[in-house]
């Protein structure tokens, strides 16, 4: 069995290659909920979403987000009703959206309702939100402490970081089968994500870190950081405003206490030899996945490692 750890456009992508060439029923991704927002109403959850939507085939590529070929009538008609209606949801993205609300709004778990949105679109793998109780993650910026989603949509990720904190975190249980999934993993992949609100987020659910470092399954991590900088997203933003060097190799330590092995772009070969020097094994290759068949080389190459 495959347990991936993931949040974002990133791990959509990787993930996508990856189920060519496994078994879908082996694979079991563990979800970053510290995005999740209410707006008009409704439960969202960006990154299962943009995880769900990918692997069904219809996700909108070119935004990373949403559906293909979705319409905005629903939103362009709030924006009347609502002074602020910053957060971009597409007609049929609300029918999820919906779906999920009513679902949780009859006692449902998030894991659950997850699990039907995940029947519905045809998928196999098993998607497990990290938790099911509240958990928050705020940017503190000059303005104060904000929602990360306000942050990065509709301040589109402009202001100075000048921390990271996760709300309720000290509260949040992991999801029914979030840690069996990490103990009884052959293989544990960290997915390209966000080190700090996507993959950090994961990691500070309780029992997360612990059952990393106690698993017998081969710990694997990708970077997401390129050159010095992300592919896409902020994590250059954040890094920097918790004092980290934007690279390659500040992301390694931050999982250095329970990671095998950790995949560096060609990019980065420069720093294969200071991230071996915290004890981990160190694999070079193409990590940039600009097509189906860039991205299952690299799930190649996770599997190899």
């Amino acid at each position: 069995m495959i347990t991936a750890l993931a949040g974002g456009v990133g791990a959509a992508r990787f993930l996508t290659g990856l189920v060519k060439i496994v078994n879908e029923k082996d694979l079991s991704i563990i979800v970053n909920t510290g995005d999740d927002i209410g707006m008009f109403g409704l439960h969202i959850s960006p990154d299962i979403d943009i995880i769900a939507y990918t692997l069904a085939g219809i996700v909108d590529e070119e935004k990373g987000w949403g559906i293909r070929g979705d319409t905005f009538h629903c939103l362009e008609t709030l924006r009347k009703f609502y002074r602020e209606a910053w957060f971009n949801l597409g007609d049929k993205d609300f029918a999820t959206h919906i779906f999920r609300t009513n679902l949780l709004k009859k006692g449902l778990r998030l894991s659950e309702v997850t699990a039907q949105i995940s029947h519905v679109l045809g998928l196999n793998v098993k998607i497990l939100p990290m938790t099911d109780d509240k958990f928050e993650t705020r940017i503190i910026t000059e303005m104060g402490s904000v929602h990360f989603q306000e942050y990065l949509v509709k301040r589109e990720a402009k202001d100075e970081v000048l921390g990271v904190e996760f709300l309720d975190a000290e509260n949040a249980n992991p999801a029914p089968s979030v840690i069996e999934s990490i103990r009884e993993a052959k293989l544990v992949t960290i997915c390209p994500s966000n080190p700090i609100v996507s993959i950090g987020t994961i990691l500070a659910v309780k029992g997360v870190r612990d059952a990393l470092r106690r698993t017998d399954a081969k710990r694997v991590a990708i970077s997401p950081i390129i050159a010095g900088a992300p592919v896409k997203g902020p994590a250059d933003k954040l890094l920097r405003g918790l004092g980290f060097e934007v690279s390659a190799y500040s992301v390694a330590k931050l999982y250095s206490d329970f990671l095998d092995t950790f995949i560096l772009d060609t990019a980065d070969a420069a720093e294969k030899d200071k991230v071996e020097k915290l004890g981990i094994e160190v694999k070079v290759t193409n990590t940039l996945m600009k097509n189906l068949e860039t991205k299952i080389a690299l799930a190649r190459a996770v599997l190899e490692s």
